[in-house]
């Protein structure tokens, strides 16, 4: 990982603060939503309080909710004006549903029971309660009064009295329509409300049941109360909708409204409202718009009430950015009776619910501060790794090819760490000229020194020859010069060793094709290798490699002469060139005695050799060949390796090469 990247993570690290500055602001949100909830709900339970000590007109038991209708109903026994209303519509038991509407001057009702054999009768018949027949009370006040209705057939009904209700103010009969099918059947009729009815009660009897009859008691009559909404809207608090409920979450009264008083232009962007959406708010609860026009509120916050506990939800408004906080709380009389709930709606904008705007501004101020400190630091890093780039760069070119120190450090004359190391290196790299200069030139110095006293010993040992030595002195005369022309000969390697380590190090490098330097010098080896057979290996497409062609054929002559050396004249010498990866293989294998196991690590040093002490016309071999190879394959940014063939048969030499490392221009 580069110097830069580690910098940058490092001030990737640093994000953790916007992340605790994140944190820190929601939790501030959870507090500011917990302390408005709270708020909300001492206002909730003082208001309940109020309605109580005011005396409210509060249902003191569950009853009948009477509706408003929406559309003019017209009494028909079909039921198609109530459409609207159906969903809130009352159950009857297990055998129907009843719902009541009222409007300024009559009280309707849609009763529906589910029946599928029928027994029918007409009301006056004498065996009609016997028959399917459904019987109606009605209760103004203490006052009750019992209808028998029942039909004979589809169509309009006349209901009697069961008791005489005359002196009570009740008519003698109730007109309305009778309508069934397969299902059941449907009554609808309608009562005046000068009647003054409070009250209502229903029974239902199945000729051919055999369970009782059904029987729902007389209960209240209940609406939405205009008078009760007034007191309301004068206890409520500001800026809040307040909404009474009974005991069954039917609505009945209602003040003020869920608009903002803020002003729109301050509503929040859309980009301020997705930040605080994802990242800050907590979750909301799910959002119910049709709770704002339904005549019962059957929500788990109203359930939680009527249970007799405070229930707290939020949930998102219908403008963007807004949200709504709710508090539903039981209504309980003096005596702890539940007699309903009141719920107190409050809307708000959503980033106000912040600790305060500045802690957005913060939270995007931290984070520009870190963009900021984060490209300072990347800048600081490049800087800096462009001057660690150009010290690499000066110390590649303070070696010369020719082994001399050349160039001066960049930074040497700054004061910072990275200045002592350039300094330092500058030390370094004049100190280690210095001993390369020595040794560049030691080979060079001991054979220019050694030639002299090598020709005297020489001059000497012939004159001694010349003067008559006796017999038994001439083997030690023989041995002596043995040794001169051995020293003569490594004195000359020496020199030889030095100008090719030079050489090799000046080559110039260019792109060639090995393939082609390989065959050719495959071609040329056939007549020195006869009557030895050169078996050749080569790829179908061109190998190109960036290098000096002159001294990889050096190094296959050098191979090629240390084969011929070892393998038997009926034997073989096989030649191979393939690609291994971004590596141009070349294999020289030869039939001939194994290597030494101890020999194979130490082979292409200088000065070994596994050869006897002799060479051809008796000259001694120095182990200088395979040494230049190893020069020439190092300089190719490569290896050699030997090895025995598996079946012992012979050997393999292997150079693995990547070409010469390219100029870099100054």
């Amino acid at each position: 990982m580069t110097l830069r990247r580690k910098l940058l993570l490092v001030a990737l690290c640093t994000l953790v603060l916007p992340l605790v500055g994140l944190l820190y602001v929601r939790q501030m949100e959870t507090l500011l939503r917990r302390g408005q909830a709270q708020a909300l709900a001492a206002s909730a339970h003082a208001l309940a309080r109020s309605l109580v000590v005011v005396g409210a007109a509060l249902p003191k038991s569950s009853g009948w909710y009477v509706q408003r209708p929406v559309d003019a109903i017209t009494v028909d026994g079909y039921g198609d004006d109530w459409g609207p209303m159906t969903p809130w519509a009352q159950p009857l038991g297990d055998r129907g549903r009843l719902m009541l509407a009222h409007d300024d001057a009559w009280l309707y009702l849609f009763a529906s029971i589910r029946d599928t054999t029928r027994t029918r009768r007409d009301a006056d018949a004498p065996d009609a309660m016997r028959a399917d027949h459904v019987l109606l009370t009605l209760a103004r006040g203490q006052r009750l009064c019992t209808y028998l209705i029942a039909s004979a057939a589809p169509g309009g009904f006349s209901a009697p009295a069961l008791n005489d209700c005359r002196d009570d103010g009740f008519p003698d009969h109730i007109n309305g329509q009778w309508q069934d099918d397969g299902s059941g059947y449907r009554i609808e009729l309608r009562l005046p409300r000068s009647l003054g009815v409070n009250g209502l009660g229903l029974s239902v009897h199945d000729a051919d049941a055999a369970t009782a009859d059904l029987t729902e008691p007389v209960r209240p009559l209940l609406s939405y109360s205009r008078s009760l909404s007034a007191e309301l809207a004068q206890l409520a608090p500001d800026g809040v909708q307040a909404r009474v409920l009974g005991t069954r979450a039917w609505l009945l009264a209602t003040a003020g409204s869920l608009r903002t008083h803020e002003d729109p232009q301050r509503r929040p962007g859309w980009l301020a409202y997705t930040i605080y959406r994802l990242l800050i708010a907590a979750p909301f609860d799910a959002a119910q718009p049709w709770t704002q026009d339904a005549p019962r509120l059957d929500t788990p916050q109203v359930r939680e009430a009527l249970a007799g506990k405070e229930a707290i939800s939020w949930t998102l408004g219908e403008q963007r950015g807004s949200v709504i906080l709710s508090v539903t709380v039981p209504v309980r009389d003096a005596n702890g009776v539940l007699r309903g709930a009141l719920q107190l709606d409050q809307a708000s904008l959503a980033v106000p619910l912040l600790a305060n705007r500045a802690l957005f501004a913060l939270l995007l101020a931290s984070l520009g501060v870190l963009l900021a400190a984060g490209l300072v630091l990347f800048g600081f890093a490049t800087r800096l790794s462009v001057r660690l780039g150009r010290l690499r760069d000066a110390a590649e070119r303070a070696q010369a090819r020719d082994g001399r120190h050349s160039g001066a450090f960049p930074s040497h004359d700054d004061t910072d760490e990275l200045g002592d190391l350039a300094r330092s290196f500058e030390r370094l790299t004049q100190a280690v000229a210095g001993y390369t200069d020595y040794l560049r030139t030691l080979a060079s110095k001991l054979s220019h020194e050694l030639n002299t006293p090598l020709a005297i010993v020489k001059s000497s040992l012939d004159n001694l020859e010349h003067a008559g030595l006796p017999e038994h002195a001439r083997p030690y005369l023989q041995r002596a010069r043995d040794g001169v022309t051995r020293m003569g000969s490594l004195v000359r390697a020496m020199s030889e060793a030095s100008r090719m380590e030079r050489a090799i190090e000046a080559a110039e490098a260019e792109t060639f094709d090995l393939r082609e330097v390989v065959h050719g010098c495959a071609e040329g080896y056939r007549a020195l290798a006869a009557p030895r057979r050169i078996e050749l290996e080569l790829p179908a497409l061109p190998v190109t490699l960036h290098g000096a062609p002159e001294l990889i054929a050096q190094a296959l002559d050098k191979l090629f002469g240390n084969a011929v050396s070892f393998t038997p004249e009926d034997g073989w010498i096989r030649l191979g060139l393939h690609v291994e990866g971004d590596e141009a293989v070349l294999e020289l294998a030869n039939q001939g005695p194994p290597l030494p196991a101890a020999m194979q690590d130490r082979l292409f040093d200088s000065l070994v050799s596994v050869r006897e002490d002799r060479g051809h016309e008796g000259a001694t071999h120095l182990g200088l060949g395979l040494y230049v190879v190893r020069l020439i394959v190092e300089r190719h940014q490569g290896r050699a390796e030997a090895r025995n063939l598996d079946d012992g048969s012979g050997v393999v030499f292997t150079l693995r090469l990547r070409g010469m490392p390219r100029e870099r221009l100054a």
